[in-house]
């Protein structure tokens, strides 16, 4: 009877969080980017992945809490790859945290009773954009890497998601939803001159920079399914890439920007990944299987692609040479394991892994030996982003 008492209360708790939260952010994510998904996000969930997937607006925990504690005085941390910021709920709300690359020195950067999620780092590391519900809808903040100086820089009654620093630092991409629908907008990164990069009826999502600044790559539902668009920087020369009438999800540009990798169902039941010249042409396809494919992450020097590979109930990081061949699987567990981000030196992949049950950050060597926990928790934690 205790037993049965337990979980009937744990199946109430998560029942009247997934409720509330799931009034807060529209659903589709990418990489994370995972938000990605990729809720982000990481971001399966645009493609039903994994069984466990934790989408960005329902997370399960154990221990709700009414109040969160304030953060602590800043700590100096050693920087360069060695920092990793994440998105945990162990305050029963989502809160933007870092720690160091051996899980210790682990503490929150957001501290107020609202939603924070989707953290995204500045070009030279010394600053974090992300969203935050603190203000009744969702808007882009900044503040410092050790959590000060926090700024809302769009400052509109209309809920902004999905920042995406460019290049240089000086602007950030990111999608508004005070038209009515999704739109791709930027900003420059001291809060001024917001402008709307795209204009239409449908919904354009998760924007991501082209290397050089000069372009900007979005999924967008405009012409009624899911496809990949490209855009210059100042909103002219839009550009189609892809044409399905399936979905076309998750870009990621190549570190030289001179293709884009993406997730399609265009050729099968199931999800694989591509990759398309940036001008559109060469159209190939990387995985053919029997499997759900997504979270395409390139290596820092293009020649490699780590991405998550779902088979039944399970979920394993596989990486690729950047043409497709020599897929192997370099997490090897039984249970779930998804959203791959590469280091800055490319020498290690942190994922998200239920392997102790809930949603922990985990971080391997790119050949996946020395697999280690770094977060340690039993809350959920995910959305890791490595310090430039």
């Amino acid at each position: 009877m205790k037993n049965k008492f337990f979980l009937s209360l744990y199946m109430l708790l998560v029942f009247i969080i997934a409720s509330c939260s799931s009034q807060q952010e529209d659903g589709y994510t990418s990489q994370a980017t995972s938000n990605p998904s990729l809720s982000p996000s990481s971001t399966l969930t645009a493609m039903g992945l994994p069984t466990h997937t934790p989408t960005s607006t329902r997370y399960p925990t154990l221990t709700p809490s009414p109040t969160r504690t304030p953060s602590p005085t800043p700590t100096q941390f050693s920087g360069g790859s060695e920092l990793i910021a994440f998105v945990s709920i162990r305050d029963s709300r989502r809160g933007i945290y870092l720690m160091n690359l051996d899980g210790r020195l682990r503490r929150p950067l957001t501290s107020d009773l609202s939603d924070d999620f989707y953290p995204a780092w500045s070009p030279d590391g010394e600053q974090i954009a992300y969203v935050s519900w603190r203000d009744g809808n969702a808007e882009i903040y900044v503040m410092n890497a050790d959590g000060s100086d926090l700024r809302n820089l769009t400052d509109n009654s209309g809920d902004d998601y999905e920042p995406a620093w460019s290049p240089d630092g000086e602007q950030i991409a990111f999608r508004s939803q005070r038209d009515g629908n999704g739109e791709i907008y930027v900003i420059n990164a001291d809060g001024t001159d917001a402008r709307r990069l795209t204009n239409n009826s449908g919904t354009d999502k998760v924007p991501v920079w082209s290397p050089d600044g000069m372009q900007i790559v979005f999924g967008s539902n405009r012409d009624g399914n899911y496809d990949i668009y490209v855009v210059n920087a100042d909103g002219s020369n839009l550009i189609r890439l892809t044409y399905s009438l399936a979905r076309d999800i998750e870009p990621a540009w190549s570190p030289d920007g001179e293709r884009i990798v993406f997730v399609s169902g265009r050729d099968t039941l199931y999800m694989d990944i591509y990759v398309v010249n940036a001008d559109g042409s060469n159209l190939t396809r990387l995985t053919d299987d029997l499997a759900w494919d997504g979270d395409p992450a390139w290596s820092p020097d293009g020649e490699q692609i780590a991405f998550a590979f779902r088979l039944d109930d399970n979920t394993e990081i596989y990486v690729m040479n950047a043409d497709g061949s020599g897929q192997r699987n370099i997490s090897n567990n039984p249970d779930s394991d998804w959203y791959p981000v590469w280091s800055p030196d490319g020498q290690q992949i942190a994922f998200i892994s239920h392997r102790d049950g809930n949603y922990e950050i985990y971080v391997m060597n790119a050949d996946g030996g020395e697999q280690r926990n770094l977060t340690n928790s039993p809350e959920t934690d995910d959305h890791p982003v490595w310090q430039p």
